[in-house]
């Protein structure tokens, strides 16, 4: 690790505190209360021990964590989206409560994880929600398994690496198995030693997320290619510029004059004054918009 990512870790480390720190209850903090709540479940899927909880009844909806986060990064969320559909909310490989296992990680293979978890669990199609890698997970899910989806909900999501404030970029590049030490005085850490089965793989989290989220990719002509209505949403101060998200939304059919050719299945919000770590904190920006997305009528 060079001086500058070192810099540019410590900066995201201390963004990652202070941010959380403003959080009224802090969401790091109500692990215990939300397991208190509801069961948690494990399917095996593609080798892997995925834990999953299921809250609500209704029309079937996936949540999809941030990097080294879990469900509990939904916690302002979870119970409102409960009320009128039923939410199933996962942890990745290596993430919470589901345990790592030998092989790398990729966009590709999680949503293969997700997809054979939707199989597993005996629906037909269901909506998917994803913030940030979970975003990217849920892409490539609508990518690869089309025919698991009915809609999608992508929040702060990039199709390209590129897209991303080069901050992020080099922040990313310095996760490495030897930089995990430097966050466990982080809310991250300890929520992940609360869940985690095995502590030990806190630095081959770190290490395979880190080699992961460093390989460039361009999904462009792959997003092109999707029907699943979709709802983009980004902050205006999120890890990528508004503009790359109004990329998005183009290829997905959007962008038109619609009083002239009718409005595109997709959807595009920019929410005010919300960054990217606080952008699952504003509930009441993203419930007004994300509720009416998903309970409209599909056109498919």
């Amino acid at each position: 690790m060079n001086m500058k990512q070192k810099i540019v870790l410590s900066l995201i480390i201390s963004v990652i505190v202070i941010g959380y720190g403003f959080m009224t209850p802090h969401p790091f903090f109500t692990v215990q209360a939300q397991e208190a709540a509801v069961e948690g479940k494990y399917a095996s899927v593609n080798g892997l021990n995925m834990y999953y909880e299921i809250h609500g009844s209704g029309q079937p909806l996936i949540l999809l964590h941030g990097g080294l986060g879990g469900i509990v990064e939904y916690s302002q969320l979870l119970q409102p989206l409960a009320q009128t559909r039923q939410v199933i909310a996962v942890e990745l490989q290596g993430h919470g409560h589901t345990a790592d296992i030998d092989r790398p990680m990729s966009y590709e293979q999680l949503a293969d994880d997700v997809a054979a978890l939707i199989t597993e669990l005996g629906f037909e199609n269901v909506d998917v929600m994803g913030f940030s890698l979970g975003g990217g997970v849920a892409l490539q899910t609508a990518i690869r398994h089309p025919e698991v989806l009915n809609k999608l909900v992508l929040v702060s999501t990039t199709y390209k690496r590129e897209d991303m404030y080069a901050e992020f970029r080099t922040g990313m590049e310095a996760m490495t198995a030897e930089s995990a030490a430097a966050m466990v005085d982080t809310p991250i850490y300890q929520f992940y030693s609360s869940v985690a089965p095995k502590l030990e793989d806190w630095p081959t989290l770190i290490g395979k997320l880190g080699e992961m989220l460093s390989q460039d990719y361009d999904w462009s002509a792959d997003v092109a290619s999707i029907k699943t209505p979709t709802l983009i949403v980004v902050g205006d101060s999120d890890m990528l510029h508004p503009a790359h998200a109004v990329e998005l939304f183009g290829l997905l059919g959007g962008g038109v004059p619609g009083d002239f050719v009718g409005l595109p299945q997709s959807q595009l919000a920019v929410l005010p004054a919300t960054s990217h770590f606080s952008i699952l904190y504003r509930a009441d920006l993203l419930l007004p918009v994300v509720v009416p997305f998903l309970d409209a009528p599909s056109a498919q």
